[in-house]
C-alpha cells in the first residue's frame, strides 16, 4: 500500500471516530461537561464540552491502527510516543478544566501541565535544533510549546475558528513535511486533519452543538506545536525555519496581537479581556461570525502558501517572502488598532 492511500486511510480512520463518538458523549457524559454562557461567552444556553475527547479518541485510534499495520522506520516511533505522551498530559489538564465550567482549573495547573509535556517531548528527542547551544534550543522549545498551546486556546473564542485553523495547519504541515524522513509527523498531521473535520460538523450543530473546551483547544495547540518541530522543512534556504511561524501564523498573530493591545491600554496582557480580533471586527467593521471564519480561513490558507513558498524558494525569494510578511503582518496591526476600538 503505498504513502498516499495510508495517509489518507489515517485521516479517514481519525475523522470516522471522532464523528461516531460525539452521539456517544453526548448521551454518556454531556450531564458532566457543560459551558455556561457568561463574561465573553455568548451563547444562549450551556453547551457541551465534548470536543476534545472525540478529537483525542479519533487521533489516538487513527495513529494505532496504522501503527499496528506499517512498518515505521527506525526512530520515528519513539518520537511519535513522546508527542501522544505530551498530548495526553495536556489532555488530561484541559478535561480537568472542562469538567469545572464555567470557573476552570487555575491558569497555574495548565501551564505547568503544558511545562510537563514540553519537557516530555525533549526527553523524546522532539525539540528546535536550530542553534549550537543545547540549552537555548531546550528554552525556545519549552516557550514555543507553551506558546502554540495557549494560542489555540485563546483562539477558541468562536464557532469553528480554533478547528479551522487546526485543519488547515496540518494540512499545511502535511504538504509541506511530505518529503521529509520523518513519517511519523505526516500520520500523525494526516490524523489531526480527519479528526477536525470529524468535529466540524458538530461546532455548528442545532441539535447537537458542541464545544472543543480546553482539552480540544490545548490537544490541537500542543499537537501542531510538537509536529512542527519534526521536519527539517527544506534545505534550499536557511529561511526554511521560518516555515512553522506562516503555518502557525494566525494564532500566533492572533495572540501577540491581543497582549499588545492589551500592554497600549495599560492592561495585564495574560488576563482576558474584549480586545480579541474577533471582537474588534465585529465591533469596528460590523461582520458576521461566519463571515469572520471565512476571513480567518482564507488568511490561513494563504499564510500557508507563503510557507510552501519559502520552502520551496532559493535565498533571494525566501527573503522577499519575509519581507513581504513583515509589511503585511505590520499592516494588519495597524488596521486592527484603528478598528474596534471603544
Amino acid at each position: 500500500m503505498n504513502s498516499f492511500v495510508l495517509y489518507t486511510l489515517c485521516a479517514c480512520i481519525s475523522l470516522a471516530v471522532t464523528s461516531a463518538s460525539l452521539p456517544l458523549l453526548h448521551r454518556w457524559l454531556s450531564s458532566y461537561f457543560m459551558d455556561a454562557p457568561g463574561g465573553l461567552k455568548k451563547h444562549a444556553t450551556p453547551v457541551p464540552v465534548l470536543g476534545g475527547i472525540a478529537v483525542m479518541l479519533g487521533l489516538s485510534a487513527s495513529l494505532v491502527f496504522i501503527r499496528l499495520t506499517t512498518s515505521f522506520p527506525s526512530g520515528t516511533l519513539h518520537a511519535l510516543r513522546g508527542v501522544l505522551l505530551g498530548a495526553g498530559l495536556v489532555f488530561l489538564a484541559g478535561v480537568a478544566d472542562d469538567l469545572n465550567k464555567p470557573q476552570g482549573i487555575r491558569s497555574w495547573v495548565k501551564l505547568l501541565a503544558q511545562g510537563a509535556a514540553a519537557i516530555l517531548l525533549m526527553c523524546y528527542g522532539v525539540q528546535i535544533y536550530l542553534f549550537d547551544c543545547p540549552w537555548l534550543n531546550c528554552i525556545l522549545t519549552f516557550f514555543w510549546v507553551i506558546g502554540i498551546t495557549n494560542a489555540f486556546n485563546l483562539l477558541d473564542i468562536s464557532d469553528g475558528l480554533c478547528v479551522s485553523q487546526a485543519a488547515i495547519s496540518a494540512a499545511g504541515l502535511a504538504l509541506i513535511s511530505l518529503p521529509s524522513e520523518w513519517i511519523y509527523v505526516n500520520f500523525a498531521a494526516a490524523a489531526l486533519l480527519g479528526a477536525c473535520a470529524g468535529f466540524w460538523p458538530y461546532n455548528f450543530s442545532r441539535k447537537r452543538k458542541t464545544f472543543l473546551g480546553d482539552s480540544g483547544s490545548m490537544l490541537l495547540g500542543f499537537m501542531l506545536a510538537a509536529l512542527c518541530m519534526g521536519t527539517q522543512y527544506t534545505q534550499r534556504t536557511n529561511a526554511g525555519f521560518l516555515a512553522p511561524f506562516f503555518i502557525l501564523a494566525i494564532p500566533l498573530f492572533d495572540t501577540l496581537f491581543v497582549m499588545f493591545a492589551r500592554v497600549l491600554q495599560g492592561k495585564n496582557p495574560l488576563k482576558g479581556s474584549d480586545d480579541h480580533i474577533v471582537l474588534r471586527l465585529k465591533r469596528g467593521l460590523k461582520m458576521s461570525q461566519r463571515n469572520i471564519l471565512t476571513v480567518y480561513m482564507v488568511l490561513a490558507v494563504f499564510n500557508n502558501l507563503l510557507a510552501f513558498a519559502l520552502t520551496h524558494s532559493h535565498a533571494k525569494a525566501a527573503a522577499a517572502v519575509v519581507i513581504f510578511s513583515v509589511i503585511y503582518f505590520l499592516s494588519a496591526t495597524l488596521f486592527l488598532l484603528h478598528i474596534g476600538r471603544k
